[in-house]
Formats: structure tokens, C-alpha cells, sequence
């Protein structure tokens, strides 16, 4: 797994996030909820033709925020425990600031990108019940293969 990590306000990016649907190539997650669940979108991911999972967006579009170091951390707990292999991914930490933040939030707000590569062997992720399953990404939800 790589551990690589990187910072840096991209506003170009976040605009481009925010007209962009998700489908085969790119998944958008609110935060990291479980680590199946993670696990499951990283290997559907890069069971297919790679992608990119970005953690700290709504499905509506909305720029939730999140604690990048608490994020990572989880997101390298389910590769490790939950994928096999385990895939190689690059995490940049992307700074964001709101132009128009409520009064109980905070201006400035960090999302991850992580850039997961398609994979020659198959990623399996762990279920909760202990199965390892591969699954695949079709359009923008995901499957299962086996």
C-alpha cells in the first residue's frame, strides 16, 4: 500500500469535482463509515479501470469537510485489514475554501483524493462476515463477481 501523502489548495480540481457525476471512474463519500464498506469501493475501484474515491463530498454535491489525518488513518486500516492485495493508492489531502460558508461552519475545508490504479490481479475485499469477495465497478454503482 502506499502511504504517499500530499497537501494542496486546488480550487480547479474542487469545481471540476463539483460538475462531475459519479460513475465508473469516480465515487464520492461523505466520510470513511466503515472499512467493508471502503474496502469494497477501493477494490471495485481498481478491479475495473482504476478511478478516483474522494472522501469529504456529499452525493448532492455538497462539501462536507473532513479531519484529513482521521480519514487517512482509516481508509490504510481497511486496505491493510480488508484488501488483498493490497492495492496501491495515492492520497493527496485537497484544501478548499467556502466562499460562501454557513455561520457554523468553517471556511476552510479539506477533502482527500485518492487515486486508485486498476489492478492486474484481482483486489478482494473482507465482508463483516469474514468472506472475501472480488467486486468490480460498473457505471456508478458496484458489483459483485465473486
Amino acid at each position: 500500500m502506499s502511504k504517499e501523502k500530499s497537501e494542496k489548495f486546488d480550487e480547479e480540481f474542487v469545481n471540476t469535482l463539483l460538475k462531475s457525476k459519479e460513475g465508473i471512474y469516480l465515487e464520492f463519500k461523505q466520510k470513511v463509515s466503515s472499512n467493508e464498506k471502503i474496502a469494497k469501493t477501493i477494490s471495485s475501484l481498481a478491479n475495473a479501470e482504476g478511478g478516483i474515491l474522494v472522501v469529504g463530498i456529499s452525493d448532492q454535491k455538497r462539501i462536507i469537510g473532513i479531519d484529513p489525518d482521521e480519514e487517512i488513518y482509516m481508509i490504510n486500516s481497511a486496505i491493510s485489514s480488508y484488501c488483498f492485495p493490497e492495492p496501491k493508492i495515492k492520497i493527496e489531502v485537497i484544501r478548499w475554501v467556502d466562499p460562501n460558508p454557513s455561520p457554523y461552519e468553517n471556511e476552510e475545508k479539506s477533502i482527500l483524493k485518492i487515486v486508485i490504479p486498476q489492478s492486474l490481479d484481482p483486489i478482494k475485499a473482507k465482508t463483516k462476515n469474514g468472506d472475501w469477495k472480488i467486486y468490480r465497478r460498473e457505471g456508478d454503482h458496484t458489483i459483485t463477481l465473486v
